[in-house]
């Protein structure tokens, strides 16, 4: 793993950061790959780390009763992987595959979480990233496991 010195302009969820929070965050990112089908994580599992997407992709999924791991979104480049290391108890609500090779930055949480502590604008600026990727994974989740179990036949007709 190497250390990253600032990360390029136009880079998904970075972009939403001002120059001075990105590059705080992005001293403390390292570079890491991993091959398709490599699972990163379990739900229930310490959350520890999280990930800025570079290429490639990941399938979040959730463990359905009868109907083994169901993906409920596919991350991609430019996206966060990795919410759960923000609130406790730390642990991971869903579990992430790779589907083809990734490559990524990777964030260690308890470094992160002291520099939200000792900056508090970057911490408050970074804790709304994450909200709002929290919200737009519950919606997505809530709409493909709708799409999963709902009536059939109660959408609207072509």
């Amino acid at each position: 793993m190497t250390s990253q010195p600032g990360a390029p302009p136009g880079t998904g969820i970075l972009t939403a950061l001002p120059t001075e929070q990105r590059e705080r965050l992005m001293a403390l990112a390292h570079e890491v790959t991993h091959p398709g089908s490599a699972r990163l994580f379990e739900e229930g599992q310490q959350a520890d780390r999280f990930w800025i997407i570079r290429t490639g992709s990941v399938a979040l999924d959730v463990q359905v009763p009868g109907r083994g791991r169901v993906v409920v979104e596919t991350v991609s480049a430019g996206q966060l992987l990795g919410w759960s290391w923000l609130c406790p108890p730390h642990e991971w609500h869903l579990g992430a595959e790779t589907r083809d090779a990734v490559t990524a930055w990777e964030f260690d949480a308890a470094s992160v979480r002291e520099l939200c502590a000792a900056f508090p604008s970057f911490g408050l600026a970074l804790v709304t990233l994450v909200a709002e990727t929290i919200g737009h994974r519950l919606r997505a989740t809530r709409t493909r496991l709708l799409d999963l179990y709902g009536p059939q036949g109660s959408g609207p007709t072509p």
